[in-house]
């Protein structure tokens, strides 16, 4: 990753933070993106610059393409072109059975978590076409393949983020781009903290790694697939689960 710019949406706590830390410590600058928790993403940058990194905070909303627009603009004027683009910014949903949801929230789930991914991928490309060079990395769910009760908005918004990958995968690939999806399975982090204890021991006796994922196994997949000795690889879902899901 030496030499390359790398901006990582959702970058302030959990597998967005790992996932800045970990590039810039194999040598990219990286921007790390944040919408609320300004703080945090401020102390990601002051690690990773106190660790001998290249790395700049930047506020937006990716579901605003004006601002997403506004953050690409001040990241090349602060580190230089977007060389990767890690899209893992989360959208909320609520966990609830499907009869007790409204249009509005289900709506809003969907089309936060396309928006997010359009609007970034928008911003980038014509850079990474121009110098026919490039990596976008979506961090979709292992829910997209495997549902689970509760998480309709969730998988169904994950499951259109897996479609647009491959589709861009294709149209972006004459012009030496990859497109990828990593897939995280349960992953210890802010987000899931809400989960009882019984049912995280319970997935990770079910996977065959009999653990479940910490943030820096998913930010290790991304790495890898990020890295050019992936270069031949575009298109592809990714699952980092342990072994709990097998394609």
């Amino acid at each position: 990753m030496k030499g390359k710019v790398a901006l990582v949406t959702g970058a302030s706590r959990g597998i967005g933070r790992a996932t800045a830390k970990l590039l810039a410590a194999e040598g990219a600058a990286v921007a790390v993106n944040y919408f609320q928790s300004e703080s945090a993403a401020i102390a990601v940058v002051e690690e990773i610059m106190n660790a001998g990194g290249r790395a700049y905070p930047v506020r937006a909303d990716v579901r605003n393409e004006d601002q997403v627009l506004l953050m690409v603009g001040e990241v090349e004027k602060n580190l230089g072109p977007v060389d990767l683009l890690v899209s893992n910014a989360a959208i909320g949903f609520p966990v609830k059975p499907f009869t007790q949801f409204s249009w509005n929230e289900f709506e809003a789930k969907l089309c936060g978590e396309l928006k997010s991914i359009f609007f970034s991928c928008q911003a980038v490309l014509p850079g990474m076409i121009e110098r026919k060079s490039g990596c976008i990395i979506a961090i979709s769910s292992t829910l997209s393949r495997h549902s689970s009760p509760g998480f309709i908005a969730h998988c169904s918004a994950k499951s259109g983020l897996d479609a647009f990958v491959r589709s861009l995968a294709e149209e972006v690939g004459p012009f030496g781009i990859r497109v990828n999806v990593i897939a995280p399975g349960l992953t210890l982090t802010d987000a899931t903290s809400w989960l009882p204890e019984e049912q995280k021991a319970m997935m990770a006796d079910m996977a065959p790694l009999k653990r479940v994922a910490l943030p820096e196994d998913v930010a290790s997949a991304v790495l890898a697939m990020a890295s050019d000795h992936n270069r031949f690889v575009t298109g592809c879902y990714v699952p980092v689960s342990g072994g709990l899901l097998m394609l």
